[in-house]
């Protein structure tokens, strides 16, 4: 390995969406990841998607993450494993692209490479931190069961999580958090919404 690609491992290159082929072959030899933001792309409008397909196939680690609330107001990861099998499909004009397993990969090992952490998450291996969401698929939206991938990637939503464990921790249990008063959360959301929508009323009226 070159001293400019043991530099770039563990750059996170976000969203890049308008690259060309001699940009992915630059990332690919340097070792930086990419972040693909699909649903936060497709707010603001942008009118092409990451070349994702081209990206892994380059050998390029890929993760997924939702961006900000600004951009994305759903910040739910399984949305956005179904939002990032379905654009490309569209934008490659086929339905095999970008698998749900691949799709799947990218939300777990691939956000793990794009962060160089793969060495301890990522995966449910000997040695490596027990990160662990687990699923109600008891749940009428989710019944029938034929396969696990394209169930989590398709089907699944945040809402069906039971239980979280972070490095062997539970943290959330019977779609409970437990490290957090939730409902002091929710209600502190609601504060800062009329503070914004104050400062916002008040520049408004200002500018008039």
């Amino acid at each position: 390995m070159s001293p400019s690609a043991r530099s770039a491992r563990g750059t996170v290159l976000a969203h890049s969406i308008y690259l060309s082929d001699e940009d992915i072959e630059r990332i690919a030899a340097g070792g930086a990841g990419v972040s693909h933001n699909p649903q936060s792309n497709l707010k603001l409008g942008i009118p092409q998607a990451a070349p994702v397909v081209e990206l892994l196939a380059a050998g390029i680690p890929v993760g997924l993450g939702t961006d900000g609330p600004a951009s994305n107001n759903d910040l739910d990861l399984f949305d956005e494993m179904d939002a990032a099998a379905k654009l490309h499909k569209f934008t490659n004009a086929d339905p095999t692209a970008l698998p749900a397993e691949t799709v799947f990969r990218m939300a777990t090992r691939g956000g793990a490479r794009v962060l160089n952490l793969h060495d301890r998450i990522g995966s449910l291996e000997p040695g490596k931190r027990a990160d662990i969401v687990l699923l109600d698929t008891r749940r009428a939206g989710l019944a029938p069961l034929y396969n696990v991938y394209s169930h989590v990637v398709y089907a699944a939503r945040g809402s069906d999580v039971s239980t979280v464990l972070v490095n062997g921790r539970v943290v959330v249990r019977d779609g409970r958090v437990l490290t957090v008063d939730e409902a002091k959360i929710i209600e502190r959301a609601y504060t800062f919404r009329d503070r914004i929508r104050e400062v916002v009323a008040r520049v408004a009226s200002e500018a008039r």
